[in-house]
């Protein structure tokens, strides 16, 4: 038993002093992948999140999914999903959860902090206050958790602000902006004028479902009454929708969007009753008698604040003109994406698009306080103007952006620097290449070859894909919407392609060869050559003989005209860094098949060629004379872990039973660690929540093998993976003259493929 008298004095809580290494405050996914980066570099790494899970909007609490330059498949950002941390975190999420079940998300999100034994994690504990030890440098921060009751003073030598409004650099006197830039100051051309307000707002959503039986609904006083007359998009609303399907259910950019959180959310609850009251009630649904409301969002899904100010300011020029930096550490590519200010009470369109043709470069400057020396800036809250914002601002973006200040605490713990320090003396160099050694793949930088000892060995394979046939074993497919097949071609080299037919009735068919003003990009603006074919009722062959070809080694589009009455037949073979796209629509984005901006708004003008999702999605048989030679064991060790103007994977010959890569070094090697990058189809979005996978495992993972020394004996044997990097540690280093690999391949479909093995 406890018993305490009365206390005249003010009790104190329960305090605890806490000393770490680095600070994250925020549980977000930019929170989690900085702690978790942090952590596995041997950083101790304290994490605090105001919330009782992880996960910030991608949480149980908000239910948005996790979406970044992939943009639901909708954009021409082809094999850009965020890799390391991020992909990790996906990957296993699709393997466990390909339903999307949020609840079961936070579970992964968990258990990956849990695993880390340096990071110690704060649940339910929000940060109020820090200490400076001088006007630039923050000494602790004070939280406080209701449910423990006790208070904690965190010190450390650096801090990572990811809480969103940014309280950590709010307090310690960081410069921040609300609110959209003048064209003016930046020179951005689509600065938004009056018309779109100035901050973006909250959304909160809910999920329904079939209750079995009848089940009646009573809406509270408090609901929205005349849906028809203040949501403007009242036909939008579907019976059947459910969560962040909702996501224009937004309110509160005309407020304040950190001080009136609390209003803001009444306003949402009033709307989102007021919907249902409309879809049960109403009577212009059918069968929702046996529909139930089975969630509401309690929390709602911040989208801007505070931005604070770095050592460099994104802008939309940035974006669009896909700007290179020397200081690079990822790279974003969802649309400039903004909304108007009223949200579900506007008139307009729900939010306002605008696509780059490609990736952009994402600068570590962004990242870093121009004001506050030990204060690393995450999330949402980055150094980017108001429209800048509209694209960075993305939950896999912030994830991913956020493994490289995990990593810059690494740095800066070892060199005893500050994080401004990073960009002299060439530090930025070894950010860059510890993060493409977790999978990073920092655009047009790749793994030091001094990092990778596999450089210095002799690779040899059992076999390389040499493409030559992509067989005629699948179904037809209608060319009502222009189709391209995507390849690699090597550099000055004419192809010749022979593709089966089939007619309705007599006609024509156009074919171009096409291809992107930037090597890197796949937007396929320049037709470097048209063919016109014509046609008989029936299936036949034709041979497409193409006299150009590309001057450097990067993707071609072999393009084929729409016309509804003809078909080709497709493939159900599937190789990695190879995949057909269409001229198609992609309603989860603003996509109609081609974008045409407003002039004077600095905006591109240009078609979207994009894939299908699986099960569909596959590729256009064919014949190719000559074959393309892109998939062979050199590409092991130049250091690029994904396919970028080249496929950058060593891909087996299908026929090949026994598929094995040969790794020899002319001298004995001293080898502690083995790492395999793998292929997790980085072309897949992998939608955190709701959105629900056709399967668990990318068909391209390769799932079982052998890593064998060069005497034969084995080392490791995996069965079923599924994840994108797997590393082996040996307890003690091994020496020896080389390895071998012996593969199986992923299905009867798809070979084997390995995009990098690296040695250390």
């Amino acid at each position: 038993m406890i018993k305490e008298s009365f206390n005249k004095s003010i009790r104190a809580n329960k305090s605890k002093l806490i000393n770490a290494e680095f600070v994250v405050v925020g549980g977000g996914t930019a929170g989690v992948c900085a702690s978790i980066t942090a952590a596995r570099k041997g950083v101790k790494t304290v994490l605090v999140q105001d919330r009782p899970v992880l996960g910030g909007n991608a949480s149980s609490e908000v239910r948005l999914w996790i979406l970044g330059a992939t943009s639901h498949m909708g954009n021409n950002n082809r094999w850009s999903r965020e890799g390391g941390v991020m992909d990790e975190i996906l990957v296993e999420n699709l393997y466990r959860n390909k339903e999307g079940n949020a609840v079961i998300f936070d579970t992964v999100l968990l258990e990956k902090v849990l695993n880390e034994k340096n990071i110690t994690l704060l649940l339910n504990t929000s940060v109020y206050d820090v200490a400076k030890k001088n006007d630039n440098t923050i000494e602790s921060v004070k939280a406080f958790n209701a449910q423990n009751s006790t208070e904690y003073n965190i010190k450390s030598p650096l801090f990572c602000d990811a809480s969103g409004d940014g309280i950590v650099s709010f307090k310690a006197g960081a410069s921040f902006r609300i609110g959209a830039e003048s064209k003016e100051e930046f020179g951005e051309l689509f600065a938004p004028d009056k018309s779109y307000g100035e901050l973006l707002g909250h959304s909160m959503y809910f999920y329904s479902k079939d209750a079995g039986k009848p089940v009646k609904y009573t809406a509270p006083s408090y609901a929205l009454k005349d849906i028809k007359t203040a949501i403007p998009r009242y036909k939008s609303i579907g019976k059947d929708d459910k969560g962040c399907r909702f996501w224009w259910f937004e309110y509160g950019g005309r407020h304040d969007t950190i001080h009136e959180t609390e209003e803001i959310k009444y306003e949402l609850w009033k709307v989102i009753y007021g919907v249902w009251d409309y879809i049960k009630n109403s009577g212009e649904f059918e069968d929702v008698e046996n529909m139930t409301l089975e969630w509401v969002g309690t929390v709602p899904g911040k989208r801007e604040s505070r931005r604070f100010e770095g050592l460099y300011m994104m802008k939309q020029q940035d974006v669009i003109n896909q700007s290179e930096f020397d200081d690079a550490i990822a790279h974003g590519g969802w649309a400039i994406d903004l909304h108007p200010a009223d949200g579900i009470y506007s008139e307009l369109s729900g939010c306002t698009q605008w696509h780059s043709k490609g990736i952009y470069d994402i600068p570590f400057r962004s990242f870093v306080s121009k004001d506050i020396d030990n204060l690393l800036l995450a999330g949402r809250i980055i150094s980017a103007t108001h429209v800048a914002f509209g694209s960075t601002r993305v939950m896999a973006t912030t994830g991913f952006c956020a493994q490289a200040l995990g990593m810059a605490a690494y740095i800066c713990k070892e060199k005893h620097i500050k994080p401004a320090d990073i960009l002299k003396n060439g530090e930025i160099k070894m950010l860059q290449n510890e993060l493409n050694l977790i999978g990073q793949s920092i655009p047009n930088i790749p793994i030091q070859k001094s990092s990778n000892l596999v450089n210095q060995a002799k690779i040899e394979a059992s076999s390389s894909l040499k493409l030559l046939k992509i067989p005629f074993d699948g179904t037809w497919t209608n060319l009502a919407v222009s189709a391209a097949q995507l390849l690699p071609f090597n550099a000055n080299q004419n192809y010749t392609f022979k593709v089966q037919l089939k007619a309705d009735e007599a006609t024509s068919i156009q074919v171009q060869l096409r291809t992107s003003e930037k090597a890197k990009n796949y937007t396929p603006e320049v037709i470097l050559e048209t063919k016109t074919f014509h046609l008989e009722k029936g299936v036949q062959f034709i041979t497409i003989e193409f006299n150009v070809s590309t001057t450097q080694n990067q993707y071609a589009f072999v393009t084929f005209l729409s016309n509804s009455k003809v078909s080709f037949k497709n493939s159900n073979k599937r190789y990695t860094g190879v995949l057909s796209v269409f001229n198609g629509v992609n309603k989860a984005v603003s996509n109609t098949g081609k974008q045409i901006p407003p002039k004077h708004i600095g905006v591109d003008e240009f078609e979207f060629w994009i894939p299908q999702r699986r099960p569909k999605g596959h590729n256009i048989a064919m014949e190719i004379s000559p074959a393309i030679k892109a998939f062979e064991s050199s590409n092991i060790g130049n250091g690029f872990v994904r396919p970028n103007t080249e496929i950058n994977a060593w891909v087996s010959d299908l026929s090949d039973e026994k598929p094995m890569l040969k790794i020899d070094w002319s001298e004995e090697k001293e080898i502690s660690e083995i790492k395999l990058f793998l292929d997790p189809d980085y072309d897949h979005p992998m939608e955190s929540t709701l959105m629900g996978h056709p399967e668990a495992v990318v068909p391209f993972c390769l799932r079982d093998y052998t890593i064998k020394d060069s005497n034969g004996v084995v080392l490791f044997k995996t069965v079923d993976n599924y994840q994108t990097i797997n590393t082996f540690s040996l307890e003690k280093p091994l020496k020896t003259k080389g390895l071998i690999i012996e593969a199986k391949h992923p299905s009867e479909h798809v070979p084997a493929s390995i995009f990098e093995v690296v040695c250390n």
